[in-house]
């Protein structure tokens, strides 16, 4: 039997599978160690190499099965290639409002592949809508695919492409727009959208899964479910990203687009708001909105969009660590980069061997902006000697904002101006609510989910 029929099995637990002539996808049992098993056999990490055989339970579960001399496999069947969902006949009501949903890809659009294993981008927005019938009892929906790519490899060209496709569907009509996409970078895309479309007259909402869909503890319909009713129903006409509120299914969060950021690898209430509160509670399935904040922009407040599209991708993120060199600094400078935001220490701080490289980047026409890798909290460097040091060499503070959207906000920043006066203005102007002038007690996420 050919590799290919059994990627990643070697030694006694690939010679067990062929010798009861499976292959991956087939439904087979499993006796060992007293135990009996059955479900489909997955493929398994090619750098694995003890004696395992991956299943894939009847309720959805992977289990890994170790193989001794005494185990047992024996076919049952064969998995039958599953059939490709089609919308079918949907009855679209009158008085409801039109929303449309746009695949840009990621986990919430994904499925298992059970002839590889992999899970992947497979499944178009239409046939996620087919999965999610409650979606229209909110609204009438049309899907739209603009590309299937996970949100790692988006580049600040992916967001000028969304940018426009955004303004498209809005000036179309639609009463509000959803983007699936990818949980990994969603809060750089939000903020993306956040500065380029402004005075937004319908909701812009942005929303992905932590788990594919075919798994029992998926959160894509609840999340999908929740971010279609913010499209139709929310008084509010902003960027933002919903996702679960805790990990259970009971309410969701609607973040601003320029304050949210993902806080966990794995956890379905994996999304935060940052030195903010979130804009709503979402309820699904009473398919109620509860605001948490009188500060948003009102749908239909603005009739005309703005549009500022473009971003200099010439842009660099640096963390600090503690044997950090001026050497990564020069190397930016030397390559020609028009921006470079710092994630700084506490109040904002760099080590002090850094400055003379921070102000030679700035001599140069280099824009430096000081953000602090505490998150919550504004950066303030007029505290100590050594911020006050970077402040005389030109350094940009950055205020309250998150790093990687103070990122994207210099990014976009300078695809307008390279003026280093005018970069410093717009950097501490408050376009898109990136910067809270004032920070209470009710901005951290205990008071926000009632504890």
């Amino acid at each position: 039997m050919s590799q290919e029929a059994l990627p990643g099995y070697t030694g006694i637990a690939r010679r067990v599978l062929e010798e009861a002539n499976v292959r991956i996808g087939d439904r087979i049992r499993i006796r060992s160690r007293g135990q009996v098993y059955e479900g489909i056999l997955m493929p398994r990490e090619k750098l694995y190499e003890k004696p395992i055989i991956v299943l894939k339970l009847d309720n959805g579960y992977n289990i890994g099965v170790r193989v001794t001399e005494d185990t047992v496999v024996e076919k049952i069947g064969v998995l039958k290639p599953r059939p490709t969902p089609t919308l079918g006949e949907v009855v679209e009501h009158s008085g409801l409002p039109r929303i449309n949903i746009t695949s840009t890809g990621g986990t919430i659009a994904s499925r298992v592949d059970y002839e590889t294993g992999a899970v992947k981008p497979a499944l178009t927005s239409r046939d996620l809508a087919v999965l999610v019938p409650e979606i229209f009892d909110v609204a009438n929906i049309d899907t739209n695919i603009l590309f299937n790519v996970f949100s790692e490899d988006l580049e600040p060209r992916h967001w000028e492409i969304i940018v426009d496709e955004v303004r498209r569907l809005i000036e179309k009509g639609y009463d509000g727009v959803v983007l699936t996409h990818g949980t990994d970078t969603m809060y750089f895309t939000s903020a993306a959208l956040s500065f380029a479309i402004r005075k937004l007259p319908v909701p812009v909402v942005l929303v992905g899964s932590q788990r594919s869909s075919d798994r029992p503890s998926s959160d894509a319909a609840f999340n999908l479910i929740s971010a279609v009713l913010v499209a139709a129903k929310a008084p509010f006409a902003e960027v933002t990203i919903v996702m679960h509120g805790e990990t259970g299914d009971s309410y969701a969060l609607a973040h601003r687009g320029t304050k949210v950021r993902k806080m966990h690898t794995s956890r379905r209430d994996a999304f935060q708001s940052i030195n903010d509160i979130p804009l709503a509670k979402i309820y699904p399935y009473d398919k109620k909105i509860v605001m948490l904040t009188s500060n948003y922009r009102k749908r239909g407040e603005d009739k005309e969009i703005v549009v500022e599209n473009g971003f200099d991708p010439k842009v660099a993120l640096i963390k600090f660590y503690p044997s950090i060199t001026h050497e990564i600094i020069d190397f930016y400078v030397d390559k020609g980069y028009h921006g470079i935001v710092l994630e700084g220490t506490g109040l904002g701080h760099f080590p002090n061997r850094l400055v003379y490289s921070i102000r030679r980047a700035v001599e140069e026409g280099v824009a430096v902006v000081m953000t602090s890798q505490c998150l919550f909290g504004r950066v303030n460097m007029h505290v100590y000697s050594t911020g006050r040091m970077y402040l005389e060499a030109g350094v940009i503070p950055g205020e309250d904002m998150l790093p990687e959207v103070a990122y994207v906000k210099l990014s976009w920043i300078l695809a307008r101006t390279r003026d280093l006066k005018e970069v410093r203005k717009l950097m501490l102007t408050n376009i898109a609510g990136e910067i809270n002038p004032r920070h209470t007690v009710n901005l951290y996420p205990r008071w926000y989910h009632g504890e």
